[in-house]
């Protein structure tokens, strides 16, 4: 919201010597958020003013359209000789009265003004278009062309208005009334503790029997509805210089009189308007829901298709406007157009003024789906005050008479559904109790009082809400209005009593120990929206019944491309990294630990907790068990370089075994092993994939996978080339791994190793070999490590040779050669039985 300094000084006596920032810093302290303090005219200087065009002289031979002009600037150039400017604009004519700035002034933008030779004449100064005085965009692109009555000399600075400070307010969803001078007044009045001049106080007549017929049928979706009607306008009327001015100056192009009329009271009084065509309306108005698929075409000149939620304004033929959101073509205010032979100027003569109240769910739905946000809609969603209704009708109707030279009709129309005042009740002391800090009954009611509300009562208040201000719902709204109005720099800073012996719970201290063990291992930690679009899960290229496809939707998602929260961290790293790569940086080693969402078999329905005191068990176990599951995943994913070449020698690329260690290093976080085994599961190259297993209440689950993407992922999520993953349930892995994490054991006896070559079938999985080893060994076993895979015609056609460390010790005494032989044959034979190995060499 643009407010024009001037303009709020007609509302409320601020301090003359109140410069903008001055008032700026008022309102924030008041709980407004002011963006910016705008100086219009800074750094403007004159002379600059009125002046007549005498005569124009068009100069020939030049690529563009030139004009040498004299201008009658009166004794503005101390000479009263009219003034040579060349001139290319083309929009005035000789007689027509425009803005003239002559040497030795500057111009916004430091730009100084000095008698110049240009297309073979002196040019003594410029004739101004609006955008050249900062002025904003008056719809014409051209120079300004003034009203006859100003006389030639007038100093166009204040003529103009173009010396002022403008602040723009970024007005919170449930602050609709600061959408208006009358609003921000109000704020201004009451921080500066000074009376306020309501422009809503106006004379207005009772409705009668006489007024514009209208007819709502959905009084839930209006509420109120008021219809004035003016006659006799005169259709060559323009709109006045403070009325342009003031509209551009709070950022809207004026474009008729009527139209800059309603827009003028809707900034004012905060109560969107429309004026339709009387002439154009066939029959009564009406108020209804639209027939689904109904075609309506709005003002921007589109067709549009209606849904059965919308609320459309009608007459006879069909809907002739969008309530809350847009006009129609077919009834807008027709522009003025003078015939060439007669000169007679035909426009709209008749309005019907139409000031409703409309319900804000229903505008903000339609306004959305039809992708239109208007400054009505704007408005409507954020609540409008019903109450102004009439009266921004009958100060549309007072501005026409006076700017148009129409006449107001004795007709009334005012619909009304019924209803009462809104009222909260609250103890006196509940600000207190909130803030924590003693205001008192009576400041408390001075407060409330100062924004609107009526209040009865000692120490149990009834407060009636004023009519502009829908967020007053509960008693905490009302303790915010009082203690944001007593200043939140006031409230005490107290640090909350923590209970001494509680730290981070077992689950808190993995996740901490996963992010420095990734960190630490070259990893960057990035952080995703926790939404997705479903046609990712065709990207990474999972089957059509896969778990990961059931979502939870989101009704107000953030983006309609991404309306579903994430089952799985993939999407979001993966676009990290081809960002990042697309920005220059190939090699990439990303992690994200974070919350997915699975979708339960039946959606569950939320209840509403209550804010007045805490819950009770049974209220947060139906809250909870509506929620979907919310485990928690660990994810990276790696591509290009994984150790750079230098001069210690050769680099090495991110591959899938890298995926994989990650996942090892999680687990050996979690304290416990994983089992690698290859897999085969959606985005990850069938053969260069890995399940992640663990053992759960002795059954093994599969908790992730790891390996390198398909091709087919790669190049349709536009990844690098080999581009590596791991993604596995961080969760389920802390469960596998017990309560806490188990210090290592460390042995004062030496170690004993021992290798070994096993020659198995290539089908043979090295995990398979792994595991037999293990068990074979028994418990002098301390650990056992893969060294060497060799493939070639010394082991023959289809087989490998895995070649394994196994380090054996004891935790009493020293074992002896025999010992550790007998362990490493024992592993072997059992190796031998389980998967067919032989000792190569054998």
């Amino acid at each position: 919201m643009r407010v024009p300094l001037s303009w709020l000084r007609e509302y409320v006596d601020l301090p003359a010597g109140e410069t903008g920032r001055d008032v700026a810093a008022k309102l924030v302290d008041a709980g407004l958020e002011v963006e910016t303090v705008e100086q219009l005219g800074g750094g403007l200087k004159g002379p600059l003013v009125v002046g007549q065009v005498l005569t124009i002289e068009e100069l020939e031979g030049f690529r563009k359209p030139i004009r040498f002009c004299t201008v009658d600037v009166g004794a503005a150039n101390g000479t009263g000789e009219p003034q040579e400017i060349v001139c290319g604009a083309r929009n005035f004519a000789v007689g027509d009265k425009v803005v003239v700035v002559l040497p030795g002034a500057v111009l916004p933008g430091d730009f100084a003004i000095a008698a110049r030779k240009t297309y073979g004449r002196t040019s003594h100064g410029m004739i101004c278009s609006g955008d050249e005085l900062g002025m904003g965009d008056d719809g014409t692109h051209g120079i300004i062309v003034l009203p006859p009555e100003y006389e030639a000399g007038t100093d166009a600075i204040e003529l103009l208005q173009l010396v002022d400070e403008v602040l723009d307010i970024d007005i919170t969803p449930d602050r609709g009334y600061c959408m208006s001078l009358r609003g921000i007044a109000r704020e201004a009045a009451t921080a500066y503790g000074l009376p306020l001049r309501d422009p809503a106080l106006l004379d207005v007549p009772a409705p009668n029997a006489y007024g514009y017929p209208v007819q709502v049928d959905d009084p839930a979706g209006c509420d109120r509805f008021t219809a004035r009607t003016v006659t006799g306008l005169d259709p060559d009327a323009r709109s006045p210089i403070w009325l342009t001015r003031r509209l551009q100056k709070a950022g809207m192009r004026p474009i008729s009189l009527a139209v800059d009329i309603t827009n003028y009271v809707m900034l004012e009084l905060g109560q969107p308007l429309h004026a339709y065509d009387r002439s154009r309306i066939d029959g009564a108005i009406g108020v209804r829901r639209a027939e689904q698929g109904e075609k309506f075409t709005t003002l921007d000149g589109v067709r549009r298709t209606l849904d059965a939620e919308d609320l459309v304004i009608t007459d006879s033929s069909g809907p002739i406007g969008l309530a809350g959101v847009m006009g129609g073509a077919d009834t807008e205010i027709a522009d003025s157009v003078t015939d060439p032979e007669t000169g007679r100027v035909t426009g709209t003569t008749e309005v019907v003024i139409e000031a409703a109240h409309f319900d804000a769910v229903s505008i903000s739905r339609t306004a959305r789906r039809l992708k239109l946000s208007s400054e009505a809609s704007k408005r409507f969603e954020r609540g409008v005050d019903p109450q102004a209704a009439a009266a921004a009708a009958q100060r549309t109707v007072d501005l026409l008479v006076l700017l148009a030279g129409g006449t107001a009709e004795a007709g009334v129309t005012e619909f009304l559904a019924p209803g009462a005042p809104r009222t909260v009740a609250m103890s006196a002391d509940h600000p207190d109790r909130v803030a924590g800090m003693d205001y008192g009954r009576e400041t408390v009611v001075r407060r409330l009082q100062e924004i609107g509300c009526d209040v009865y009562g000692q120490d149990e208040l009834v407060v009636t809400v004023p009519s502009w201000r829908p967020d007053l719902a509960e008693p905490n709204d009302l303790a915010e209005e009082v203690i944001r109005l007593e200043g939140y720099g006031n409230l005490p800073s107290t640090l909350p009593q923590v209970p001494s012996g509680r730290g981070l719970t077992a689950r808190q201290q993995l996740h901490r120990r996963v992010g420095r063990a990734l960190a630490g291992a070259g990893y960057v930690e990035a952080l995703s929206y926790p939404f997705l679009g479903e046609q990712v899960f065709d990207q990474l290229q999972l089957p059509a019944h896969d778990a990961a496809r059931q979502v939870v939707k989101l009704v107000n998602p953030l983006s309609d491309e991404e309306p579903a929260l994430r089952t799985t961290l993939l999407p979001g790293l993966l676009g990290a990294l081809r960002r990042n790569d697309s920005r220059g940086s190939h090699d990439l080693a990303l992690f994200e630990t974070g919350s997915v969402f699975l979708a339960g078999p039946q959606p569950g329905v939320a209840v509403r907790l209550p804010v007045d005191r805490r819950p009770t068990d049974e209220e947060i176990d139906t809250l909870n068990a509506a929620l979907p599951a919310q485990p928690r995943y660990a994810a990276v994913v790696l591509a290009g370089g994984r150790e750079q070449a230098g001069w210690w020698g050769k680099g090495r690329p991110a591959d899938w075994a890298d995926a994989v260690q990650a996942a090892r290093a999680l687990a050996a976080e979690a304290g416990t092993e994983l089992v690698v085994r290859q897999g085969q599961y959606g985005p990850w190259h069938p053969g260069r994939c890995a399940e992640l297993v663990v053992t759960l209440d002795g059954v093994e689950q599969v908790i992730g996978h790891a390996g390198e993407l398909h091709p087919r992922v790669v190049k349709a999520m536009g990844l690098p080339a080999r581009t590596s993953a791991m993604e596995l349930d961080l969760d389920r892995l802390a469960a596998a791994g017990g309560e806490g994490l188990q210090a290592p054991r460390i042995s004062s006896f030496p170690v004993a190793t021992q290798d070994v070559a096993l020659i198995v079938d290539a089908s043979v999985p090295a995990s398979d070999v792994e595991a037999a080893l293990r068990k074979g060994a028994g418990e002098l076993l301390e650990s056992l490590r893969l060294f060497d895979v060799f493939t070639g015609e010394q082991v023959g056609e289809g087989k490998k040779s895995l070649a394994y460390a196994l380090r054996f010790r004891a935790t009493d005494r020293t074992l002896t050669a025999e010992e550790s032989t007998a362990a490493r044959d024992a592993a072997v034979a059992l190796a031998g039985e389980r998967t067919g190995a032989v000792l190569r060499g054998a």
